[in-house]
């Protein structure tokens, strides 16, 4: 049974909101266990006290980075209801789903202090308002930025090592073939009037139409990027770790 003695009878009057990301589409077809980990939370927060009712799950941004918060809508819908003093708990896997940038974490530790709004992960539970708390969350979202970094700066070492091999597949020269273009269109419309206007569904749904026709398909300007293998370590390069 989970407890903790920082929350008052002023958080349970709030409700609990769970942030579930992943970083790409292809994570999200691929890394099932971990998204289940991550809807698992809501068993926790029931623990912790909060009624089924009062349990919400934002997960918007799944196949979003979190190196940035300026196209994260449900970050972003997070941060509206923690300003309304609509939430008494944000309860995420790890701080890294929240965030892998301190220019965004740290304001949000400013925040959730102001308003009295907790935070956990999987170690506990923090109150950003106490010295103790900010110090923990503070070191753990540096920590967070610095792996993505550090990350990032391998991936792009192993990609100029293959490239120096001549091993880095290299797009075929000229325009992609007549057929294989009204194919790609037809399958990525597919996806889109399907579930236009469905965020990361939409996403999801795209990619997973575009792996049954094949890595010919992958595309560099976002949706399908992971599906071939060293598209994936390009972008993962440029991108770095989310």
């Amino acid at each position: 049974m989970y407890s903790s003695e920082l929350i008052t009878p002023q958080h349970l009057a709030r409700k609990a909101v769970i942030y579930i990301r992943q970083s790409t589409p292809h994570q999200v077809l691929s890394h099932q266990e971990s998204l289940r980990l991550q809807y698992a939370l809501h068993d926790r927060a029931r623990q912790l006290g909060w009624p089924d009712e009062a349990i919400a799950i934002i997960d918007d941004d799944l196949g979003l980075t979190a190196a940035s918060a300026a196209h994260r809508e449900g970050f972003n819908t997070l941060i509206a209801q923690v300003t309304l003093e609509q939430v008494g708990l944000i309860l995420s896997y790890d701080v890294t789903r929240l965030s892998r940038n301190c220019s965004d974490w740290y304001p949000l530790l400013d925040l959730c202090g102001y308003k009295g709004c907790l935070i956990a992960d999987g170690d506990g539970v923090y109150d950003p308002a106490t010295v103790n708390g900010r110090l923990l969350l503070g070191l753990k979202g540096t920590l967070s930025e610095w792996e993505r970094h550090t990350m990032k700066a391998r991936l792009t070492a192993g990609l100029i090592h293959k490239a120096q091999r001549d091993r880095l597949q290299k797009n075929p020269p000229g325009r992609v073939p007549g057929e294989l273009r009204r194919r790609r269109r037809g399958v990525l419309g597919e996806g889109s009037a399907r579930f236009a206007g469905g965020g990361a569904l939409a996403r999801v749904a795209v990619a997973r139409c575009t792996h049954r026709e094949g890595p010919a398909f992958c595309r560099r300007d976002g949706w399908t990027r992971g599906l071939s293998a060293d598209r994936t370590q390009a972008a993962a390069a440029a991108e770095g770790p989310r």
